[in-house]
Parts: C-alpha cells; sequence; structure tokens
C-alpha cells in the first residue's frame, strides 16, 4: 500500500493546522462566485425597484411604485363593485321580507357570517354561544329583543355606550350603597327563588318585599323583565354573569355596565344588515 504524503499541486494552504493536518486553499469554482455577485447585484436593484428599507414610519417606495396593499384595496374595489347590485337589493329591503328571497337570503347569511367571524367573536364566541358578560345569541332570552329589528337597532347602535346618541341605555343602580348587606343577602334569595334555586327559604319573604319596593320597577312585579329596558329576565335561570349566590351577590351590591359599540360607524349599512340576519338565523331569536 502506497501512502501519499504530500500533494503534488500549486495549491497553497490556508496556514491553519490541526495535528500536522493542513487546510488547503482550494478557490471556490468560477461558476459558483459569479452566481454570487450576481445574487448581490439582483438584492440591490431589488432594494431599488420595490419597497425595502424600513424607515421611521414607512418603508422605501421603491422607483417601480408596487405596492402589495394597493393591490388589496384594488381587490377588495372590485369585489365591493361585484357586490354592489345585490347589496342596493338588501339594503332597500325590509329586513322582514329578506327570508322570502332565498338568493338575497343566502347571500346575506354568508356575507354576515364573515362579517360575524371578523368582528364579533371576540365577545360573542366563534359559535355565538356567548361568554360570562356577553350574550348568548342562539337561544331565545334576549335583554333588548330578538327580533330581526331590535337585532339590527343592538348591531348598529350599540349598548350604552356614549359615541352614538340612540345607543340602547338602561343603568341598575349600585345597591351597595342603598342597601346594608343583610337586605342584599334577603334580595339574592328572593332572586334564587324566582327560579326555584334559594339557598336559604327564611329570607325570600324580606327580599321579596325589597325586591317588589326597589326593582319590580325594571324587572317587574313577577321578576320576568322589561325588554325595553333592557331589564332581564330572573325567572328562567339564565344569567349572563352568573346565579350562584356569590355572583348575584356581587351583582346587586355593584350593579353591571356591559357596553357594546355601535357598528354603524365600523360598517355598512349592507354589512349591518347582513350580521343582523346572520345572528337571526342562528336558531335564537324571536
Amino acid at each position: 500500500m502506497s501512502k501519499q504524503t504530500e500533494q503534488d499541486n500549486d495549491v497553497g494552504t490556508t496556514g491553519h493546522e490541526w495535528d500536522g493536518i493542513e487546510e488547503l486553499n482550494n478557490p471556490l469554482p468560477r461558476w459558483w462566485l459569479w452566481c454570487f455577485y450576481l445574487t448581490i447585484i439582483w438584492g440591490i436593484g431589488y432594494t431599488i425597484a420595490y419597497p425595502a428599507w424600513p424607515m421611521i414610519n414607512k418603508a422605501t417606495a421603491g422607483v417601480l411604485g408596487y405596492s402589495t396593499r394597493a393591490e388589496v384595496a384594488e381587490e377588495i374595489a372590485a369585489v365591493a363593485t361585484a357586490n354592489g347590485p345585490i347589496n342596493a337589493r338588501l339594503e332597500a329591503a325590509e329586513l322582514t321580507d329578506v327570508r322570502a328571497d332565498a338568493d338575497l337570503m343566502q347571500y346575506a347569511t354568508s356575507a354576515g357570517g364573515a362579517v360575524y367571524r371578523t368582528w364579533c367573536t371576540q365577545c360573542h364566541g366563534s359559535g355565538a354561544a356567548g361568554a360570562v358578560g356577553f350574550p348568548n345569541l342562539l337561544d331565545d332570552d334576549w335583554l333588548w329583543g330578538g327580533d330581526i329589528e331590535n337585532i339590527y337597532l343592538t348591531i348598529a347602535h350599540g349598548i350604552r355606550n356614549e359615541e352614538d346618541l340612540d345607543s340602547r341605555y338602561s343603568e341598575m343602580p349600585a345597591y351597595g350603597e342603598i342597601f346594608e348587606d343583610g337586605e342584599i343577602a334577603s334580595v339574592v334569595q328572593y332572586v334564587k327563588s324566582l327560579s326555584g334555586t334559594p339557598d336559604d327559604a327564611t329570607l325570600v319573604p324580606a327580599g321579596q318585599e325589597l325586591f317588589l319596593d326597589n326593582c319590580a320597577a325594571c324587572h317587574g312585579e313577577n321578576g320576568m323583565g322589561d325588554q325595553d329596558l333592557g331589564a332581564p329576565n330572573l325567572t328562567d335561570a339564565i344569567w349572563l354573569y352568573g346565579g350562584d349566590t356569590d355572583t348575584l351577590t356581587e351583582t346587586i351590591t355593584y350593579s353591571r355596565y356591559g357596553v357594546m359599540p355601535p357598528w354603524q360607524s365600523r360598517l355598512s349599512e349592507a354589512e349591518i344588515r347582513a350580521v343582523s340576519l346572520y345572528v337571526h338565523s342562528r336558531g335564537g331569536g324571536q
């Protein structure tokens, strides 16, 4: 066997050596070097032609003026133009009559579903079942009315906000500033008795008297609420914040003040109508 100890060529070394092994300084292939140089030239040209370098509040525009945002805006405008005629039909139609027009109803629920998934799921959930403090849109328990026209008004103007003068508004007093702790406990037990679940039945009569004197004006003498005032029904065991003793005590003591923004300043008339019809079609409402 032969042992090659030296390289019989003109290739130098890098000067590095490990245990007697030297590193040859073989040059890179010409084709590889030219490709490398070309990519540098191409990269410089790209940053000049297209948006590239980040500035304080925007990037360099590029000499070609290309913008992906502009492309998206053009596509959105094209879709809006294509949907213009059917949106006009939706805006002109009576909300109660849309179901009779199968094509228009199909468009409205599809468009409304897209609006809902974009703007409403954060609070009401992707399935519209709500969460603590955010109403379930699938049942028939509606604070302000669940028919299509009331749903439209609620979405358009919102609830208890300061942006829209037509916002649907109600306010429950904080009875911690009015009642003693024992009185609050009595009212809690009476309210729980309305749906058949009092913890201490001995407190119910006193709680009923306090309820009739202070709460019946909004919730009704029978506790079934008033949709014109946004006062919830207390007899159906459906609770927005919870119906256990601790939660009811907190609600009566400190009150609740949920706010929904008005969407007429954010969405078009057609979009508000579409999402109203979509919500109404989920199975809840009236």
